[in-house]
């Protein structure tokens, strides 16, 4: 399998070490893009504004994204909030097609979430995508959307700036960052984004939670925007059955990503105090890795031998915090289609737009069990959903393989296609 591959070659060397960064405090929104790069991976400060007000910007090139279209691109970053409502610095990359949107009315926007690339501050979407490291897969995907003529906000989710920590798979935070990456994307100086341009939202594996945690949040997080779509492939919907799956598996580098994220977002509860020698490097090791460095150096581990007490997920989810709430309550909160409903519903998340979710056939590391329960959640809810299981390939490249066909779903909700789910 492709993933297996990539392993082997992973494990020739161990990822490069991030530059150190000067802390600077968030600015006011800016009136011209000349932050340098220091500027807009700066420590957090006191972070000002609403949620999507633009701190910074820098136009780059995007070496990262292959054969595009003419374009424009900046890094960016700009104001977003985490699960627990405190404001953050968050940074991402926006690009914009220089050719004329002709199908009516204002361009749109993708809002992208990257699939997993690593916890190391280098690991940043927005790096790679500028040529500054190099251990992602998704060049030819905004490639792909920039061609249809379609904006790109992509964020590179929390945690990727000096002195933090990525909150992987931390549902609320990744669907707050989605979000607010467009309303930020229409505050560049200079740029031609505008605030009736319709969203759709994208992303696969990692990105394919957020994208369903963004369709969730966008009617009570960010009502004004339009928002007429959104597609997510390879999706752990539920992070107890995946766990499972991957403790002990060759892709045992996820897990040790999701348990050093949840870790980033809770730090009150018990984490540290927990761990044994081996734990304690993990950590670090886990901290500082990128997607390949993290599965060559995880391969086949398991939670077990973290842990003084050599305590097991079940053991984990069972420890309290000092409010009470324990590890197993915070992963359950993770947990898509629950509380969802269609507009007009009363749901707690209601979704009035279609939504597209797949997987691939050969499925090996995500659970299809899981991803197969979070469409029938959706379909149960009443959510307008597509559904697509048929793509003959693993998990990796059933992103590439459905890139086209994510377009065209985005692309036909722009230009007012109706569309009739298949649950």
């Amino acid at each position: 399998m492709r993933y297996r591959s990539m392993l082997t070659a992973a494990s020739l060397g161990a990822a490069l070490a991030a530059p150190v960064i000067a802390s600077q405090p968030a600015s006011a929104a800016p009136f011209a893009c000349l932050s340098s790069d220091n500027d807009i991976y700066a420590a957090d400060g006191n972070v000002q504004g609403d949620p999507g007000d633009l701190l910074g910007c820098r136009q780059v090139q995007l070496p990262g994204v292959s054969n595009p279209p003419g374009y424009k691109a900046w890094k960016i970053r700009y104001v977003s909030t985490d699960a627990k409502g405190a404001k953050v610095a968050v940074t991402g990359t926006v690009a914009v097609p220089t050719d004329a949107w002709s199908q009516g009315g204002s361009r749109p926007t993708v809002a992208f979430n990257p699939g997993t690339l690593g916890s190391g501050p280098q690991c940043a979407f927005s790096k790679q995508l500028t040529g500054q490291y190099q251990d992602m897969y998704e060049g030819d995907n905004i490639a792909t959307f920039l061609k249809a003529g379609d904006a790109v906000a992509a964020t590179d989710g929390l945690g990727y700036i000096a002195g933090k920590v990525h909150p992987y798979v931390n549902g609320a935070d990744a669907g707050h960052a989605l979000l607010d990456v467009v309303r930020a994307s229409r505050q560049i100086p200079g740029g031609s984004l505008k605030d009736d341009g319709k969203v759709g939202i994208s992303g696969y594996s990692e990105g394919g939670a957020a994208s369903l945690w963004g369709a969730q949040l966008a009617k009570s997080y960010a009502p004004e925007l339009n928002v007429v779509g959104a597609a997510a492939g390879g999706v752990p919907g539920d992070l107890r059955v995946t766990a499972k799956a991957l403790n002990g598996s060759l892709f045992a580098g996820f897990l040790a990503d999701a348990l050093v994220g949840l870790n980033a977002q809770y730090p009150e509860m018990p984490f540290d105090e927990l761990m044994n020698d081996q734990g304690r490097q993990a950590v670090k090791t886990a901290e500082s890795n990128c997607l390949m460095g993290t599965l060559a150096s995880f391969l086949g581990a398991k939670v077990e031998n973290f842990t003084t007490g050599k305590l097991s997920l079940e053991q984990l989810y069972a420890l309290k915090g000092p409010d009470g709430t324990t590890w197993g309550d915070i992963v359950d909160r993770q947990k898509l289609g629950v509380g969802i409903g269609p507009a007009g519903s009363g749901a707690k998340y209601e979704i009035g737009f279609p939504v597209f979710q797949y997987r691939g056939a050969l499925e090996e590391i995500i659970p299809q069990e899981t991803e197969n329960d979070t469409r029938a959640a959706y379909c149960k809810a009443g959510i307008n959903t597509t559904w697509n299981a048929g793509y003959a390939a693993e998990h990796l490249s059933t992103d590439w393989n459905a890139a086209q066909d994510v377009t065209k779903f985005l692309n036909d909700r722009f230009t007012g296609k109706a569309v009739q789910g298949n649950c």
